[in-house]
């Protein structure tokens, strides 16, 4: 879909991604730190470990099992939440899943011991967290940005890494000078406070921006008719079946290979502290990969970004098993690595966006948003039983190999991209 500016009495001209990031930076900002506190929980769990199981005497299976609840949940509402968005923007759902969301975290601390009661507590933020999904903020962008999608798409993604880096020493320091119950307070009243007003004042997503223009041309309840695939073609699409496909697996390896690289990296002969090194530098491979790839993305064949981007890992994997390994070796696989996880989910989003338009783009991204749960939930799992299995992560690195090659075709036979470029109109309902 093709933003344009107006000048003078001259038809409208597209815009350049320039003009689309200065007259929608505020939009990237808000979406950014919306997303970031959609992924405080899971950065944050870890942390509270300890003062939850020395508190009620659970085991840390117990302790944790609210994320497998949230991962759960978000498979079948994915495409409810979806289909929210395409009917009536993103700003509502953004607006009341980060006000909900920020009670949900803040509720943790009413946990008293009974598990039920912390299951309960989980399911609701399980449910008002679908509304804070990366489908939420994904719709936004990309049906704003055109020209500098691409890099749009990977500033939002930055907000997950962000949570990252900010989450742990954040929830260390509130829980060491607060105590873990007021820490949950802080983190939901504050973090998803500051959330909540940033995408207030700024997120107006572009069927937001429509709807208040169609009101101002006729007060009739115009909405606008966007370009795009209806929903059953978009399912049914060659293009769309062959992304979610390889979303899927590759959501299953790369999120495996980040849950555990640290005890995968001990396993395969690196010291535990060096490990730890290795995972950060991973980390900010991450970061460089949503912003690169995106920039990319936007100047050449996403297709073929993505293809290579999606490819690398099984090359640096097979490093990873080579029997003389040098330090220098290990560290380019790392990088490689983890500049691939970063940009995995920004790659899947883009392209569906370009093959599938804008029409149904929130449903058709919820049900890959299940997708992504799935591999999310089950990959990791695999993994230990693997390790389990076998005593060693050796089988699962072998894996990864051909399921990354996979991943990569997928994308690279792609057909070529269509075009979606026409102006947005205004439907009577």
């Amino acid at each position: 879909m093709t933003r344009t500016i107006a000048q003078g009495g001259i038809p409208p001209v597209p815009m350049t991604a320039l003009q689309e990031w200065r007259e929608h930076w505020g939009l990237v900002l808000a979406a950014f730190i919306g997303f970031s506190f959609h992924s405080l929980t899971t950065y944050s769990a870890g942390l509270f470990l300890e003062p939850l199981t020395a508190a009620f005497g659970w085991t840390r299976a117990q302790a944790t099992a609210g994320l497998s609840i949230a991962a759960m949940v978000s498979i079948p509402l994915g495409p409810i939440i979806g289909g929210v968005v395409d009917r009536w923007g993103a700003r509502v759902p953004a607006i009341l899943g980060l006000l909900l969301t920020a009670i949900a975290v803040s509720c943790f601390a009413l946990a008293n011991g009974s598990f039920g009661q912390w299951m309960a507590l989980w399911s609701f933020y399980a449910v008002v967290a679908t509304g804070i999904k990366s489908t939420v903020w994904t719709v936004a962008i990309t049906g704003t940005f055109t020209a500098g999608r691409g890099l749009a798409l990977g500033a939002v993604m930055c907000g997950a890494a962000a949570a990252q880096v900010v989450t742990p020493p954040l929830t260390r320091m509130l829980i060491d000078t607060q105590g873990w119950r007021a820490a949950y307070v802080w983190l939901g009243a504050g973090w998803g406070g500051i959330a909540l007003i940033v995408v207030a004042l700024w997120f107006w997503d572009a069927r937001a921006r429509y709807e208040r223009a169609s009101r101002r041309i006729e007060d009739d309840g115009a909405r606008p008719d966007l370009p795009g695939l209806a929903l059953s073609a978009a399912l049914m699409d060659r293009s769309f079946l062959m992304i979610a496909c390889s979303t899927l697996v590759t959501m299953f390896i790369g999120v495996a290979f980040i849950v555990h690289q640290v005890p995968l990296l001990t396993d395969l002969g690196i010291a535990r502290e060096d490990a730890a090194y290795l995972a950060s530098l991973s980390g900010v491979a991450g970061i460089f990969g949503k912003l690169a790839t995106g920039w990319m993305s936007d100047r050449w064949d996403a297709r073929r970004v993505g293809a290579i981007t999606l490819l690398a890992p099984a090359g640096a994997l097979a490093l990873l098993l080579l029997p003389d390994r040098s330090a220098t070796v290990i560290i380019v696989a790392m990088i490689v690595i983890g500049y691939a996880s970063g940009a995995k989910l920004q790659i899947s989003a883009y392209l569906i966006s370009r093959f599938v338009g804008m029409r149904n783009f929130g449903k058709v991204f919820g049900i890959v948003g299940g997708l992504i749960a799935a591999g999310s939930g089950f990959g990791p799992v695999t993994a230990a039983w693997i390790f389990d299995r076998y005593g060693s992560y050796t089988p699962f690195v072998i894996l990864g190999i051909p399921a990354s090659v996979l991943c990569g075709l997928l994308i690279y036979y792609l057909p070529p991209l269509p075009s979606w470029d026409v102006p947005p109109t205004y439907k009577r309902q």
